[in-house]
């Protein structure tokens, strides 16, 4: 299936690893070319290379804090000077800290809204200029399950995850009639480095083994195993093509049925 996106442009933030890694790995085998962002200067010029030797399509690798205000938009300009346009937004994150609201300081919640709202907000605006002038875009934003279904212990992820979707269900009425669609991604329990955080404070706080943890949630997931990130990743690749013209305002999760909501 021809997807449309060769000679596209994405910019995919938190892509030196985990879900992000492999969303850009998805568009760079359609043929897109890639804007890719994460902390570490090593580990984002590791990946660029890597998908580069991999697909052959151009890759821009930057260092930038999300978390750090005006951040988002230097990468986004600087996306957008190298390759002339942004075509497709993946939205990225890692999440905040595991914690009940009570053992959770003000600050946290300060920290947490700038690196998963804040940061958004500040693509979102780079970007949207030219997808207007262009009459084409495509914007995901990767949340989690717990925007859907609130996960125990994860009271930040659950709130501000909560905001971004309302936001990209509001943006995605106000842009549609210009071709730009805006639809969100809820990973369930996937095999990341996040992940294993997880799992790691979980534990920590049952004063259980790690692997009971794991065990735990299969137990949860009517597959009975984790996700894989190539699989959000193709989602993400689909929603971003030609083919998904008609698709916008979602949140689609892939969790293998844990959510037991109707919609």
């Amino acid at each position: 299936m021809d997807l449309g996106l060769r000679g596209k442009v994405a910019l995919v933030a938190g892509s030196s690893k985990g879900l992000g890694r492999a969303i850009a790995e998805e568009l760079a085998a359609e043929g897109c070319d890639l804007v890719l962002l994460a902390r570490t200067e090593r580990t984002i010029r590791d990946a660029a290379e890597a998908i580069t030797r991999a697909s052959g399509v151009r890759v821009l690798g930057l260092a930038a804090d999300l978390a750090a205000p005006g951040e988002a938009g230097r990468v986004a300009a600087e996306g957008i000077r190298t390759f002339g346009r942004i075509d497709v937004l993946v939205t990225n994150a890692g999440g905040p800290p595991a914690g009940s609201f009570e053992r959770l300081p003000i600050e946290a919640w300060h920290d947490a809204v700038r690196l998963l709202l804040d940061s958004v907000l500040e693509l979102c605006r780079a970007v949207l200029p030219g997808m207007r002038e262009r009459g084409w875009g495509r914007i995901l934003n990767v949340t989690s399950i717990s925007a859907k279904q609130p996960v125990d212990n994860l009271v930040l992820s659950n709130s501000i995850r909560a905001a971004v979707t309302g936001f990209a269900r509001t943006l995605a009425n106000e842009v549609a009639a210009h071709g730009i669609t805006v639809n969100n991604l809820l990973p369930g329990y996937t095999r990341t480095e996040r992940l294993d955080e997880l799992a790691a404070a979980r534990a920590q706080a049952r004063g259980v083994a790690h692997e009971a943890v794991f065990a735990d949630w299969e137990r949860e997931i009517p597959m009975k195993r984790l996700g894989e990130p190539r699989e959000l990743a193709a989602l993400a690749a689909f929603l971003a093509s030609e083919r998904a013209s008609y698709i916008t305002g979602t949140s689609i999760p892939v969790d293998g049925g844990w959510i037991r909501a109707l919609f």
